[in-house]
């Protein structure tokens, strides 16, 4: 509920001409959206939409007991490529943010989208998952998917309370996290493993491992893979030559890289604290 005094009202919205329009350079700087605002909203579309697509062209005929097993290819395809549309604009919106003006709401819609594009949407995929597998138990996919959300949650709560070291992240970051959730799913092993891995990446977003932001190099690989990667779910998803091969091998890779670089950055963890100690030995020597 907002409450609002009717003494400072008037400082904060501002008075409308004999036309009833405000003038836009009297708007409150609050109430304004940037570029980078508008590619953020753009982010949290994409994400809505993959929820839609997966309620509309998976779990629907599955409830109804269609057999149309082409329609649900598309439409995971199309829910996991509006995921990763969500993490393009969430990459440029950080980059227009950085070389353009921010507006003040900018941190808070960057949270709030990220939460629908890559903590409800990779949950809810989680969850249809459990409840069209053959082979998997929905109260215990249910349950997977829950942890998923929480896990998003926290990471970016804790991301606005926590001050880093420039250049890092503290945990998997949300949308690698969300990406490499679906790729567990779409690589159909067997309900155990999959519930495993997915805890996996859950942990991973809300640990103290360090990944570093993408920018300059690391940014253009991001999104050179990220296109490559709705390259092969399209090939997937309109069943050409081989697609499938493809994609199973895309998600595979996207799994290990979510698992190699938490082992990097240990390593490298480790050494900078031998190092240290070592310096710290050798300062104390007579």
């Amino acid at each position: 509920m907002t409450v609002v005094d009717p003494n400072t009202q008037a400082d904060w919205v501002p008075e409308a001409d004999e036309a009833g329009n405000t003038d836009a350079e009297d708007m409150p700087l609050s109430m304004r959206l940037s570029i980078a605002d508008t590619l953020t909203l753009g982010n949290a579309t994409c994400g809505f939409m993959a929820v839609y697509f997966t309620t509309t062209g998976i779990l629907i005929p599955h409830l109804t007991g269609s057999e149309e097993t082409g329609m649900a290819r598309h439409s995971a395809a199309t829910a996991v490529i509006l995921m990763l549309l969500a993490a393009i604009f969430d990459l440029f919106d950080g980059l227009v943010a950085r070389k353009l003006r921010s507006s003040p709401m900018g941190a808070e819609l960057d949270n709030l989208s990220d939460l629908i594009s890559f903590g409800l949407a990779p949950a809810y995929f989680v969850l249809v998952y459990g409840m069209v597998a053959d082979d998997a138990h929905q109260r215990v996919s249910a349950l997977a998917a829950i942890v998923v959300l929480l896990a998003v949650v926290l990471r970016l709560a804790r991301f606005s309370c926590v001050t880093l070291k420039d250049g890092m992240f503290q945990g998997m970051p949300s949308p690698f996290g969300a990406l490499t959730v679906v790729s567990i799913v779409l690589l159909e092993l067997p309900f155990v493993p999959t519930l495993l891995a997915i805890i996996g990446v859950a942990w991973l977003m809300v640990s103290r491992v360090e990944y570093p932001k993408p920018r300059g190099i690391l940014a253009v690989a991001m999104l050179s893979w990220i296109v490559g990667a709705m390259g092969l779910l399209a090939a997937w998803a309109f069943d050409a030559p081989g697609g499938q091969l493809l994609l199973q091998t895309g998600c595979a890779l996207q799994v290990v890289l979510g698992a190699v670089i938490p082992l990097f950055a240990t390593a490298r963890r480790v050494n900078t604290f031998r190092d240290n100690r070592r310096e710290a030995r050798a300062a104390q020597l007579p």
